[in-house]
């Protein structure tokens, strides 16, 4: 029996007067890419940061391995090696590369060999260590901002539209480098982009106005574009 990393259980979110999760239930399973999958403004970032404890859920249940974190604070829940990589990537202009990395860490401290694992991924990393990061292109800034959430062991990656604005290339370097990441983590992924989305993704939930449309494995959605078409309004020909 697969074992589950993450479940959601009947999760309702409100963001001040509007409910926007309806009833969100879906399980995570351990290793690889799950990906979540819906049109804009269908609950995706919600769903995220209801996890993380950004939002919190009014209803339901949020359930990491044997941990019940519905109500935990978002530093509680990033010490059970949970990370969150949010579509604004999350990081600190002002800084260096290294003081970007350094924050991300809970001892302040590098481990020798996840830093070198990094760089591996990640060479533009290493080259402009002591720059600042506004000075980064918006890729190289995608790759600090992932690089943050690797830094140290997490059992559990969250990552809201790695690709928005990316260049063709580095979202080609993008899929080599989840691959390598999801052998040590779970990756749950938001994205638009359908084929990065359907190059990684083992699974699949598809959410349309807060709720769970479809679930199933991404090689059965990835070869049927009229059920793409139905749940997306897209085909793998319009987001390449």
């Amino acid at each position: 029996m697969s074992q589950y990393v993450l479940r959601l259980d009947d999760v309702h979110t409100d963001i001040g007067e509007y409910q926007v999760l309806h009833g969100i239930t879906f399980n995570v399973p351990e290793g690889g890419v799950h990906v979540l999958l819906g049109r804009n403004g269908a609950g995706k970032t919600t769903t995220l940061r209801t996890i993380m404890g950004l939002w919190r859920a009014r209803s339901g249940a949020v359930v990491f391995k044997h941990h019940d974190i519905t109500s935990m604070h978002t530093s509680d829940i990033a010490r059970l090696g949970i990370a969150y990589v949010p579509e604004n990537m999350g990081i600190f202009g002002g800084l260096t590369v290294q003081e970007n990395m350094r924050l991300a860490t809970t001892s302040g401290k590098f481990d020798d060999g996840r830093l070198g694992h990094v760089f591996e991924l990640f060479p533009a990393m290493e080259k402009f260590w002591s720059k600042p990061a506004w000075s980064l292109s918006g890729g190289q800034k995608q790759m600090l901002a992932i690089s943050r959430a690797i830094i140290e062991k997490r059992e559990l990656i969250l990552i809201d539209e790695p690709t928005k604005g990316l260049a063709p290339s580095i979202i080609r370097s993008m899929i080599a480098a989840f691959e390598e990441i999801s052998r040590d983590c779970t990756i749950l992924l938001v994205e638009q982009n359908f084929l990065f989305a359907s190059s990684l993704g083992r699974n699949v939930n598809v959410i349309d106005d807060g709720r769970i449309a479809h679930g199933g494995s991404m090689e059965e959605l990835a070869g049927d574009k009229e059920l793409q078409t139905r749940l997306l309004s897209l085909s793998l020909d319009a987001h390449q």
